[in-house]
């Protein structure tokens, strides 16, 4: 249970970029069929993705003595550092929800989950759990921002993206705390 939890609040941590900004693409009236196949691209995404990145892991630490406690906990100290500057200084990017932007706004918002796929194995060994938790998550949020986005304020995109970086911040520290 513990396992599931920690992985649920990284896949909400995950998933709260893809919220905010697809609370931004939302406010431009999009067809329910393009939120769906824009979330589920995103759920992909994040499935493929932390796989991919434990798998290179793997590889990794087998010819190297490295504490995966301290990637992951490094890891993800990097990717909330990342989102707080982000949301210091946000982005005026445009982007375009034709078949190439959806592919180029999933992989944008999944190359968190492949980073932390890389020290993945310092939580769990359940590949398929913590995968399919990231990409229930990122699918949510995705088609829950961009059905929401004409109704939600720059305000609220805002502190959701904060609200992610805090809880990777935390959970990363919690994972570096634990080598001592």
């Amino acid at each position: 249970m513990k396992e599931l939890i920690m992985l649920l609040i990284i896949g909400i941590g995950l998933s709260l970029d893809a919220f905010s900004v697809s609370t931004c693409i939302g406010m431009s009236n999009l067809s329910m069929k393009k939120i769906l196949n824009t979330s589920l691209t995103v759920g992909l995404f994040h499935f493929v993705m932390p796989i991919l990145g434990f798998f290179i892991s793997n590889q990794i630490t087998k010819y190297m003595l490295i504490n995966t406690d301290i990637i992951l906990g490094i890891i993800l100290l990097l990717i909330s550092t990342q989102m707080f500057i982000e949301y210091i200084k946000p982005s005026t990017k445009e982007i375009n929800l034709k078949r190439y932007g959806v592919f180029l706004f999933a992989l944008g918002v999944s190359l968190d989950s492949f980073s932390v796929g890389i020290g993945l194995k310092a939580i769990t060994d359940n590949l398929l759990l913590s995968s399919t938790v990231f990409s229930i998550c990122s699918f949510s949020f995705t088609f829950l921002g961009l059905s929401l986005g004409k109704y939600i304020n720059k305000l609220c995109k805002q502190y959701s993206y904060l609200i992610g970086a805090i809880l990777l911040f935390f959970i990363g520290i919690v994972f570096l705390l634990k080598i001592f």
